[in-house]
């Protein structure tokens, strides 16, 4: 399934937050300013009105009053900021359960498998976008791609209330004419280090021989190189690591389902998805939950506290199954499915399975370790050469036999 990515950036996101609380600021060029009864204060969020006048955010106030006289500066007010940055991300939960906030005014949010709810990536982008300005009165930007650096990318490309999408088809007329300034990720010294290279925009560094990058820039090469040819397998956390409560992923599938062996390649690829996340922070939990919708629009959760806390796919998998074989419902279609992973342990401390204490469960599958094993493979390839490069056999032959 490919994967789907909004960055959710918010427009001039400070002052913005004042004009939703007055509105006669709208029309009038204004700005949000460190300390506008003082003209050595700092424009901080000047809006669009201002902007086109040429007030730019960190010109000191006097440089702003003398471009526009007209000029109201409001003080800041960082509290009411928060609350209305928590308002916003309140919202976007309400269009995935996997968001991650990058900072006080954007966030990206994973939409894969949400095209039967919210319609095309672009649909939904523009319901959201309706979503904040209506009920928020919040204006924003959003970019959409298949991984959190291009969504990112594309995200600052049309402001105010732009929708841009950057696919890897698009990356050569989209991404490479850029200033390699502009890239995600270069600062000032970087910059002048590409440079001196003579690397002048982003195409120029996804082009560049990678041997004399690293000769250039050392151990940040690698990285800068891959994401200027539009590869990023960054995970989207929804908290800060030490924060996480559960990992968790969901699909609404392409027609109701009746029968659970029709669910059974598509839930082991979300077991997958949560395993390797998990594993990627150091997170086995002792509690799987599945996730049922039915096309009468109710659903259920459902939970199972394990003996011992894991990580490991086959073992998400199997305890997942169990649960939905248990509760599936006779005559409901099914038209979406999920699963997560909560009350986490310390995954550096050895323990052992409970699928190792219960051969004779119905769960249990395999030998003790050869899954364990073939997870520990499997991240490293992904990690090394990206998360699409390898599946398990029988998703490539549900892949096969749907093709």
């Amino acid at each position: 399934m490919k994967r789907v990515i909004f960055l959710v950036d918010m427009n001039a996101f400070y002052i913005t937050c004042e004009m939703s609380r007055r509105p006669e600021l709208w029309k009038r060029p204004a700005a949000v300013a460190g300390d506008p009864a003082k003209r050595t204060g700092i424009i901080l969020a000047p809006n669009y009105p201002a902007r086109s006048l040429g007030v730019r955010t960190t010109m000191t106030t006097g440089e702003a009053l003398r471009l526009c006289p007209d000029l109201v500066c409001v003080p800041p007010d960082h509290a009411f900021y928060s609350e209305k940055s928590k308002a916003f991300m309140g919202r976007l939960t309400h269009y995935s359960p996997l968001v991650e906030q990058n900072s006080i005014d954007e966030a990206w949010l994973d939409m894969t498998g949400t095209e039967h709810i919210f319609g095309t990536p672009v649909a939904a982008a523009e319901k959201i976008m309706h979503d904040l300005k209506t009920n928020l009165s919040l204006w924003c930007s959003i970019g959409i791609s298949d991984n959190k650096f291009l969504s990112k990318m594309a995200s600052d490309m049309k402001k105010p209330l732009g929708i841009t999408t950057l696919w890897h088809s698009e990356i050569p007329e989209k991404l490479w004419p850029l200033p390699v300034s502009k890239m995600w990720g270069i600062g000032e010294k970087t910059s002048a280090k590409l440079k001196a290279l003579n690397i002048f925009t982003i195409g120029d560094l996804a082009h560049v021989d990678l041997y004399q990058l690293t000769q250039g820039l050392g151990d940040n090469a690698v990285s800068l190189y891959q994401k200027a040819n539009g590869h990023d397998h960054a995970a989207l956390i929804s908290q800060a690591e030490d924060d996480m409560k559960s990992i968790g992923r969901s699909t609404t599938l392409a027609k109701d389902v009746y029968h659970i062996d029709e669910v059974r390649n598509v839930l082991m690829s979300l077991a997958e998805d949560v395993g390797r996340r998990a594993r990627q922070h150091e997170k086995k939990g002792y509690t799987v939950q599945i996730q049922l919708k039915f096309n009468d629009f109710t659903s259920i959760t459902r939970q199972v506290q394990l003996q011992t806390a894991t990580y490991y796919t086959q073992e998400l998998f199997d305890t997942a199954y169990t649960l939905m074989k248990v509760h599936w419902p006779v005559k409901k279609g099914v038209r979406l499915i999920g699963i997560s992973l909560s009350h986490f342990a310390d995954a550096k401390t050895h323990q052992i399975s409970i699928f190792e204490l219960s051969k004779d469960t119905e769960v249990y599958k395999g030998t003790d370790t050869s899954h364990q094993k073939i997870d520990k493979v499997m991240d490293q390839i992904r990690q090394k050469y990206g998360a699409d490069k390898i599946a398990r056999a029988s998703l490539l032959k549900q892949k096969q036999s749907s093709d």
